[in-house]
């Protein structure tokens, strides 16, 4: 178990290392100036991270998707927690990294600009770390309330354990082109619907990051999105997706095993 908790520590910390990191580069450094090119380096992310961890771990490296294998059948129930907790652990230990490495061009945008961290003009920066909706990059153009944000993220954590199961299915399959496929899949995803919610999909990912954010001093701020805020959307949602996925995934293996 210990090794299997440090391959999913390790491999969030890395998806939340690249990931976040690729939207830090856009949104403080200017360095990615399109959404698919952050979507890009976030599915590049995600690929990199299911390589380096699954000799240690099943690399489900998301409580949504550690979740979507107990309901399958793939993965035991009393593994759910000790992999949500170091999966939440991995992702908040990457941002504090994340938050060294950029915190000073972080300060410098904020005084260049006269933005008081912690207030609402500060989100643009917040959203490095947590996850914001609307997407704050397109607040002008798209308007979402608190439940299509959560029915949003649960449509993306439904679809991307889709492509998991039906690639995992594939026993011809090349473990690397896996890892790519899954992690094409979140690229495409992010481009799709990241201008709604920021594209999460993993409740650890977003979390712990987002705590982060708030010990940094982004204050209440991160936490007080409309309605029911982030924990129904960034937390219930893709939990409610993956639940759909594995249920759908158990009746599917049923009737297989029947045929």
């Amino acid at each position: 178990m210990g090794k299997e908790l440090l391959g999913e520590a390790l491999g969030t910390s890395i998806i939340v290392l690249i990931g976040c990191g690729g939207v830090g580069a856009a949104v403080i450094l200017g360095w990615l100036t399109a959404l698919w090119q952050v979507a890009i380096v976030f599915g590049g992310g995600v690929s990199i991270a299911i390589i380096a961890s699954r000799s240690l771990c099943p690399a489900c490296l998301n409580p949504a998707v550690s979740l979507a294998m107990c309901i399958s059948g793939k993965l035991s129930w009393k593994k759910l927690v000790p992999y949500s907790i170091a999966q939440f652990v991995g992702a908040l230990l990457a941002a504090g990294v994340l938050y060294l490495l950029f915190r000073s061009e972080i300060a410098n945008l904020e005084s260049s600009k006269n933005i008081l961290r912690g207030s609402t003009d500060s989100v643009k920066q917040a959203m490095m770390f947590g996850e914001y909706f609307p997407n704050p990059d397109f607040a002008e153009k798209v308007s979402i309330g608190w439940m299509m944000a959560s029915l949003v993220e649960a449509l993306g954590t439904f679809l991307l354990l889709l492509s998991i199961y039906f690639c995992v299915s594939k026993e011809k399959l090349n473990p690397n082109a896996v890892a790519g496929l899954i992690g094409l899949t979140v690229t495409i995803l992010i481009i799709f619907l990241a201008p709604y919610t920021q594209g999460g999909f993993n409740p650890a990912r977003d979390f712990g990051p987002r705590l982060l954010s708030y010990f940094a001093g982004w204050d209440t701020l991160v936490f007080s999105s409309p309605g029911y805020g982030f924990f129904t959307v960034y937390i219930l949602g893709p939990l409610l997706g993956a639940s759909l996925t594995g249920a759908l995934a158990k009746i599917m293996m049923k009737r297989s095993a029947t045929a």
